[in-house]
C-alpha cells in the first residue's frame, strides 16, 4: 500500500544518510529534454538531495540540464544515448570511472542503451544496479528482444505500471520478486486549478488563438501516428459540432506525418476547428483552457502522464482502454476509457464530456483530483524509488515483501 507521508516512507533511505557519508545515486538516461522519463529523473534527483543524499545524473545533455544543477545535483555529459556497440563499450569504461571517482552506491539505468553500459560498469565495483522500464518496447526479432532485455538486468527492476510488470514477466521471464511497481507522479502543487492565474490563461489563450466561446478539446502528445491524432479527428467529424476547437499540442519532429495530418484535417474540412501547436511552456494553463482532454493512443502506453495531469487539474479526461492508462483512470468515475480505434465510442464519450452540466463537471473534478492525490503524486513516486535504492544498499539480492498487488502477482506465478 502506498503511504503519503514523506517522513514515514523515506526512513529506509535516510538511515544511510545518517552514516559518515551520504549515499551517492547515479541515474543514467539518454538525454534531458522533454518526456516522462526525463521528468522522473529530474524529480528523483531533487528528492535524493532533499533526503540528504548525493545525486549524479549522466546524459548526453539537453535543454533541462539546468534543472538537475538547480536542485543540487551534478550532471555529467557522456554519449550514453548511443546505440553504437563501440560507443556502448567505451561508455562502460567512462561509467566505471565515474562510479569509482564519486564512490557511487547505486546506479539507476533509465533506458535500454545506458542499461547495457551501466550493467557492465558496476561489475568490479561496490555499486548496486537498478533499472526501470517505462514502455512496452516492440519485440521484433531476436536481436531486438536481446537489445530490449537490458532493462531487465537490474537487481531491482522498477516498472511504472502493473501493465509493464506483466509485460516484463510474460516476454522476458523477469522474476516478479525483483520487480517493484512505482507509478509516475504529478506535482499537485503545480498541477492544480488554484495554481493557474487568470493572467496566465489569457496570455496562453491569446498565443494559441483559441476562439472565444469554443469548447476546447486538448490532445497533448508528440506528433506520431501511434498517438491517435487521426482517430480523434474521425471522432470530431462524427460528432458534427461546429462549436468545438481541437488543439493538438506536441513536438513536430516528423515532417512527413505533419504534412499527412494537415492533409487529413483539410480532407475533413476541419481546418477552422483544429490547430497544431508544437510547444507550450505552461501546461497547467493549457489544461485549464480545455473543456475535455483526450489521450487516444492506438498502442498501449507504459503509463501515460496526460491522464493524471488532466485529472489533477480537474479536467474531464478520455483515454484509450489499454496499457497503463487503465490504471490511472477510474472508468466512468474520474474519466472515460474507450476502445482503441472505435470512432463511435470516442465520439460518444466526447459528447458526454462536452455536455456535462456545472454540477456534474464539478463532481467529476473532485473525484479526479482526489484520485490523483491518493495514488499519483510526485512525492509517492520519489518515496517509492528511494525505498528501492535503500533496499539494494541494505541487502543486495534479498527479496523484500512488496505491495499487495505485487504479492498477488507472485502468488499467481507460484501457483502456476
Amino acid at each position: 500500500m502506498i503511504k503519503t507521508s514523506w517522513d514515514s516512507t523515506s526512513t529506509a533511505f535516510r538511515q544511510f544518510v545518517s552514516g559518515k557519508q551520504a549515499p551517492v545515486i547515479m541515474q543514467v538516461l539518454p538525454s534531458l529534454n522533454s518526456g516522462g522519463v526525463e521528468q522522473g529523473v529530474i524529480d528523483i534527483n531533487a528528492a535524493i538531495v532533499k533526503a540528504g543524499g548525493r545525486s549524479i545524473v549522466v546524459s548526453n545533455g539537453g535543454a533541462r540540464v539546468h534543472e538537475i544543477v538547480k536542485a543540487g545535483g551534478v550532471h555529467i555529459q557522456a554519449p550514453v544515448h548511443s546505440k553504437n556497440p563501440l560507443t556502448i563499450a567505451a561508455n562502460i569504461r567512462r561509467l566505471r570511472k565515474m562510479i569509482r571517482d564519486y564512490n557511487v552506491d547505486v546506479v539507476h539505468a533509465c533506458s535500454r542503451a545506458p542499461a547495457w553500459s551501466a550493467a557492465r560498469a558496476v561489475q568490479g565495483t561496490s555499486a548496486r544496479f537498478v533499472t526501470s522500464c517505462h514502455g512496452a518496447y516492440a519485440l521484433g526479432g531476436s536481436l531486438k528482444k536481446l537489445y530490449n532485455s537490458s532493462i531487465t538486468k537490474g537487481e531491482r527492476v522498477i516498472a511504472v505500471s502493473h501493465f509493464l510488470a506483466d509485460y516484463l514477466e510474460q516476454n522476458y521471464g523477469t522474476d516478479p520478486h525483483i520487480v517493484r511497481v512505482i507509478h509516475r507522479g504529478v506535482a499537485v502543487e503545480k498541477f492544480h486549478p488554484n495554481s493557474v492565474t487568470p493572467e496566465r490563461l489569457i496570455r496562453l489563450s491569446g498565443e494559441m488563438r483559441i476562439p472565444d466561446g469554443a469548447s476546447v478539446i486538448l490532445m497533448p502528445a508528440r506528433l506520431s501516428r501511434i498517438k491517435g491524432h487521426m482517430f480523434l479527428l474521425d471522432a470530431i467529424e462524427k460528432l458534427g459540432r461546429k462549436d468545438v476547437f481541437c488543439l493538438f499540442l506536441g513536438s513536430d519532429k516528423h515532417e512527413g506525418y505533419r504534412r499527412e495530418l494537415d492533409s487529413y484535417i483539410a480532407s475533413k474540412e476541419l481546418g477552422p476547428q483544429v490547430r497544431i501547436v508544437p510547444a507550450c511552456d505552461d501546461m497547467p494553463a493549457a489544461y485549464m483552457m480545455a473543456t475535455v482532454v483526450v489521450s487516444p493512443s492506438l498502442v498501449p502506453e507504459g503509463f501515460g502522464r496526460v491522464p493524471i495531469e488532466a485529472q489533477a487539474m480537474g479536467r474531464p479526461c478520455i483515454a484509450t482502454d489499454h496499457g497503463g492508462m487503465r490504471e490511472t483512470i477510474v472508468r466512468d468515475e474520474t474519466g472515460w476509457l474507450v476502445e482503441p480505434g472505435n470512432v463511435a465510442e470516442l465520439a460518444a464519450a466526447l459528447d458526454e464530456a462536452l455536455n456535462l452540466d456545472a454540477r456534474n463537471r464539478a463532481a467529476l473534478a473532485t473525484r479526479a483530483m482526489s484520485h490523483v492525490a491518493a495514488h499519483f503524486t510526485n512525492e509517492q513516486m520519489c518515496q517509492g524509488t528511494l525505498d528501492v535504492y535503500a533496499e539494494v544498499m541494505h541487502n543486495a539480492g534479498a527479496r523484500r515483501p512488496s505491495n499487495d498487488a505485487r504479492e498477488k502477482r507472485a502468488a499467481k506465478v507460484a501457483a502456476e
